[in-house]
């Protein structure tokens, strides 16, 4: 018996992934990456910064600021950040729909460039209101960022390995927060007379995706269902695949375009409308308030409380903080190279539930942190715990969710909405918290315990495992359990029921 052709078979039963992952870090340099590494690097140079908006403030009027009038302009500058990325989320949805992703994302870096000579030019003409525009047009970015990559990702990748290739959003974003932590040690930008070279380096990730990005294709999802263009579409699979393995992804977005029968790509305000979705927004909007909610910023917020009382001089800090973000660099790759083989749920599920496990951990221990000489490194253990769970979980699951719960003509419309949720709680859990930690202190992690918990249980009860599963078998999975609701006494076999959104 001749094994040739079955070797042969076997060999070209999964395309080559090669060209694929480098079009992957060619999206992700300018998307996630922008905003990780912009919500790091503001931190470092506060206390130069607002020597500066001091200074300035003192030549102009011959008085210094009020410390509460400080405090509120270092705030707008920090903040504005997040108002720039919620206003970002939906140009980005609209010009991905319009212009294409590729198209989108490669004019986004010019705003990256716009916001880095803004902030590049405040300190040497003396106008820290520069910072404040800055940041403003470096938050549109990262929100078109934040929009659009994961769209491209989720429509380029072969479904056995698009938890993978979803995932790279977080690989990218916690790379960029760890890289501004690196960059804004004192050493380099972080201290002294250098901190005014810090925040203009977003143009540098900015250059490096107009350089690389033009080398790869268009989303042939987006080619072929919106814009009804076939042969470009198959044209870019071919590119990404080659020539051998771009035949079964094209079968796939065929169906998807004969199921959607030339349906427009669809408003926020349709998904709000629409019954048939109802369980795939509500699972969005959940996931990425509890994501928000979880209490990874209240673990930063205690990180260097924490390591103080472990006995870390005060200039070691940024070190051991760096080790953090090092952390959840290396759980976001974990999580890419579990998240096929283990499935969406057992990791989204066991990370809340570790969450919640180290959330009554540091209560105790910052309640007896005094009691013994060695409870201070319990704390600090169940820091990077926590972070650790964090990142192999809710960090990296949560958008693949967003990018498999919808067919293409909702897809957009849908990462607006989770964008929107995501940038508001950001904004409202930034303004509240304060408050939440001097009111209750450590034991704020018990609100966090009984968050993780929640989510984690809605998780269970209503949350599919999506893995290895086509956006149209996904779509006839929540069909059915829609016209179970719906059609309660109807002897219908829901198998034999399909439904047009």
């Amino acid at each position: 018996m001749d094994y040739q052709p079955l070797l042969q078979k076997k060999q070209i039963s999964r395309p080559p992934v090669s060209r694929l992952f480098f079009a992957i870090c060619a999206v992700g340099i300018g998307g996630a990456f922008q905003y990780g590494y912009n919500v790091s690097i503001i931190n470092a140079p506060t206390r130069q910064i607002q020597q500066f908006i001091n200074s300035t403030w003192y030549s102009r009027h011959q008085s210094n600021l009020e410390e509460g009038l400080l405090t509120l302009i270092w705030s707008i500058i920090a903040s504005v950040f997040t108002l720039g990325g919620l206003l970002g989320t939906h140009i980005g949805g609209l010009l991905a729909g319009k212009l294409g992703r590729k198209r989108t994302l490669l004019m986004n870096n010019f705003l990256a460039i716009l916001a880095a000579f803004l902030m590049g030019i405040a300190y040497p003409s003396g106008y820290f209101e520069f910072l404040i525009v800055g940041r403003l047009i470096i938050g549109i970015n990262a929100g078109i960022g934040l929009c659009v990559q994961p769209l491209y990702l989720g429509e380029v990748a072969p479904r056995h390995i698009r938890g993978l290739t979803t995932v790279g959003l977080n690989i990218f974003l916690t790379g960029g927060i760890f890289t501004g932590q690196l960059v804004g040690l004192r050493e380099l930008f972080g201290g002294g007379d250098n901190w005014h070279f810090l925040l203009p380096t977003c143009c540098i990730p900015a250059i490096l995706q107009l350089i690389s990005l033009p080398w790869f294709p268009e989303s042939p999802r987006y080619l072929l269902i919106e814009k009804k263009n076939e042969y470009q579409s198959q044209k870019a699979l071919k590119m990404l695949y080659g020539s051998e393995h771009f035949q079964p992804e094209m079968d796939d977005i065929q169906k998807e375009s004969c199921a959607l029968n030339g349906e427009k790509p669809k408003k926020i305000f349709q998904l709000f409308t629409d019954r048939t979705i109802r369980w795939q927004l509500a699972i969005i909007i959940l996931t990425n308030i509890g994501q928000q909610l979880s209490g990874i910023n209240a673990i930063y917020f205690y990180a260097a409380y924490v390591f103080t009382k472990a006995g870390i001089p005060a200039d070691n800090i940024p070190y051991v903080t760096l080790g953090t973000g090092l952390c959840e660099c290396l759980t976001a790759l974990t999580c890419g190279l579990l998240i096929d083989s283990a499935g969406r749920r057992v990791l989204i599920i066991g990370g809340y539930t570790l969450m919640a496990f180290w959330c009554i951990v540091l209560t105790l221990t910052l309640t007896f942190q005094d009691l013994y000489p060695w409870i201070p490194y319990l704390s600090v253990s169940a820091v990077f715990a926590f972070i650790l769970s964090f990142g192999l979980g809710p960090g990296g699951v949560t958008n693949t969710l967003t990018a498999e719960l919808f067919t293409q003509s909702s897809r957009s419309a849908a990462f607006r909405i989770s964008g929107s949720v995501g940038w508001i709680t950001f904004f409202t859990i930034g303004m509240i918290f304060p408050f939440l930690v001097n009111g209750l202190n450590q034991y704020c992690f018990l609100f966090f315990f009984v968050e993780c918990l929640l989510t984690a249980s809605f998780i269970f009860f209503f949350v599919p495992e999506t893995k290895n599963k086509s956006f149209l078998e996904i779509r006839k999975e929540f069909q059915k359990r829609y016209l179970r609701q719906s059609l309660p006494n109807s002897e219908t076999e829901p198998d034999n029921l399909e439904l047009h959104i």
